[in-house]
């Protein structure tokens, strides 16, 4: 029942999204030729003209839709991932769409169309799976359309499994019961029933309406583990597998591949993936030469100011701990009175602290004192966004005393991060800070880097913990 409502929902689905682009193109076209609301003249060419690529947009985009997993089920994706790859569909779909354009000759397709019909498409297809999925969590929670569930395993595990599924109530899932061999029949866990022994397995398949079979038992069973699968696969029900191993994981695991081999990753972190990191690398190569170049007036009376204030050098180089754990100098704006190396190694910078200049404090409490870093960014040491770089002294000390504190180093340290515009910054807990910096390696996105780099610049740059 659950596969041919699903069947039915993907067509449905279809339906809908083919009626979505259709209607985004008309309403592209609409405004720009039917309205003056852009302003712009009306157009030699008729409907059917702007209307005729839609036999080559519809089946592409249900294409793109399908490759990019949007006709799977998403009861358990979120729609932060779900909106992701809508952007992504559309984004290839336009660029496909004005090649096809160009190959066959219609460049005379009016371009505003075409950037209204990629915003209206991208919006509304959002709007309609926002809506298409809040209304079946309604149905749901209601419990329509429910996924029925067999637990294999009653223990600690099975518990835990069967409580989260309860309590996300949205997602649909109907426990039917337990099936355990340690459990006399009828005791209650998370609200559902031990109704039988491993061994019973078939038959209960066969007396009830089982959608899936979820696996809670310790892989050391192997022999056992295989017959629950294959009897799983013989009378058509699904099975999934809960490792009792996965208390152990420090963050969200995700399943690679060695060719036919599957690994198990422990922790995901998304710059692992090459074209990411090159994109990454891109826009922090083209932004920090950008910044550059419209901060230079900042820089050069910056390194003046620094001359003048005290005797030593403008730029002050420190080793810091970079991305894969490898060492680099960090430049700065010297902002203090030069100091033995000893001192500069070990010791923290204070409120009061006599080792700095007077333009010296000013540029810490501004962040001027950064600026150079846009260097190391051209370099590939440090990124714009990213966790903040520490002194080798001090990484070995937190590595000890701050459980994952080394996470960070999987990706370049950065000049702001969302631990920095969240005021975790200079003499605040060194624990937080990392809580915010793991978040940003396992979470990044262009989007979080774009968000940080807002947030950095509408609070500021000054800050009352950096002295």
């Amino acid at each position: 029942m659950i596969r041919e409502n699903q069947r039915i929902f993907n067509l449905l689905l279809v339906v809908i999204d083919m009626a979505v682009i259709t209607f985004s193109l008309i309403l592209a076209w609409f405004i720009r030729f039917e309205t003056d609301l852009l302003g712009f003249g009306q157009s030699g060419w008729g409907f059917d003209h702007y209307f005729l690529p839609i036999l080559f947009i519809l089946p592409m985009y249900l294409l793109l839709y399908h490759s990019f997993g949007l006709y799977r089920p998403q009861r358990t994706e979120s729609i932060a991932s779900e909106t992701a790859n809508i952007i992504k569909v559309n984004f290839i779909g336009i660029l496909a769409l004005v090649t096809a354009l160009f190959v066959i000759e219609l460049t005379e397709y009016s371009r505003y169309l075409l950037a209204m019909f990629f915003i209206f498409s991208t919006l509304f297809s959002i709007g309609e799976r926002i809506i298409i999925r809040q209304s079946l969590r309604f149905i749901r929670s209601r419990g329509h359309n429910t996924k029925h569930v067999l637990m294999v395993g009653a223990g600690e595990l099975g518990e835990k499994v069967a409580t989260k599924l309860n309590h996300v109530e949205y997602m649909g899932y109907n426990i039917i019961g337990f099936l355990d061999d340690n459990i006399e029949k009828g005791h209650e866990v998370a609200d559902s029933k031990v109704i039988g022994k491993i061994k019973d397995l078939n038959l209960i398949i066969l007396a009830n309406h089982v959608d899936m079979v979820i696996i809670t038992i310790s892989p050391r069973h192997f022999t056992l583990l295989e017959n629950i699968v294959d009897t799983c696969e013989k009378y058509g029900v699904k099975a999934e597998i809960v490792p009792d191993y996965y208390r152990y994981f420090p963050a969200k695991p995700y399943l690679d591949m060695i060719d036919d081999i599957p690994i198990l990753n422990i922790r995901y972190v998304p710059l692992d993936n090459s074209l990411k990191l090159i994109i990454k690398r891109i826009i922090d190569f083209v932004a920090a030469t950008g910044a550059i170049i419209i901060l230079s007036p900042v820089l050069i009376i910056s390194s003046i100011l620094v001359k003048i204030s005290s005797p030593g050098p403008i730029i002050f180089k420190q080793e810091r701990v970079g991305m894969n754990r490898k060492n680099f100098m960090m430049y700065k704006f010297r902002s203090m009175k030069i100091q033995n190396k000893e001192e500069e190694r070990l010791q923290w910078t204070t409120e009061d602290d006599p080792r700095k200049t007077k333009f010296g404090t000013f540029i810490r409490k501004t962040s001027i004192d950064e600026l150079p870093q846009l260097f190391n960014v051209l370099k590939g040491d440090m990124s714009l966004i990213g966790p903040r770089p520490e002194r080798p002294h001090f990484v070995e000390k937190f590595r000890e005393e701050v459980p994952e504190y080394m996470i960070k180093h999987h990706v370049r340290p950065g000049m702001t991060g969302w631990a920095q515009v969240h005021g975790w910054r200079g003499n605040t807990s060194i624990k937080k800070r990392i809580e915010y910096d793991i978040y940003y390696v396992e979470n990044w996105t262009i989007i979080l880097d774009l968000r940080i780099l807002i947030m950095t610049l509408i609070k500021g740059f000054v800050n009352k913990n950096a002295y």
